[in-house]
């Protein structure tokens, strides 16, 4: 890749990351709080309604192309491994890819079992108090992550 490609990707990964990272900062922050403090059928309601309208185009191309950039970023660090500020990239990249793993591996699933439950049931209730310690513990994983990668790329292209 040329200079200008990957400076580019850098500064998309960057944009990318810090997108991810508030729309989970705000989750951990005050939306996750403000779900838990009304009726848990309100709550199930509200986030299974913010489930669905997540999957959206805007929202996959951020996600999954800020993932994809990061993919190809990390394995071009390996080929520029000495040039400066290529740790930096690296580490932005495997952060970035971190948040997302948890994302694919522990949010999505408590997002599936919360789809699949009555919000007026008993049932549904008992996994709300389950879905709101564990998905905010791992989105709190996440905001970290997609933090540290939209830190260590700004520092890598302070060096490009």
């Amino acid at each position: 890749m040329t200079g200008q490609l990957l400076f580019g990707l850098t500064f998309l990964s960057a944009l990318g990351a810090g997108l991810i990272a508030g729309l989970f900062f705000a989750f951990s922050s005050f939306v996750m709080t403000a779900l838990s403090r009304i009726p848990s059928v309100q709550g199930i309601a509200a986030m299974q309604s913010i489930n669905v309208a997540v999957l959206n185009p805007l929202f996959a191309l951020v996600f999954f192309g800020t993932a994809l950039a990061c993919i190809a970023l990390a394995i071009q660090s390996f080929f520029r491994w000495g040039e400066t500020g290529t740790i930096y990239v690296l580490a932005g990249s495997l952060f970035y890819l971190v948040g997302f793993l948890v994302t694919i591996a522990f949010n999505v699933p408590l997002n599936d079992s919360l789809a699949s439950v009555d919000p007026n049931s008993a049932a549904g209730a008992d996994l709300w108090k389950h879905y709101i310690v564990n998905w905010t513990a791992w989105n709190h994983v996440r905001t970290v992550a997609s933090l540290a990668a939209l830190a260590s790329f700004i520092i890598a292209l302070r060096y490009r």
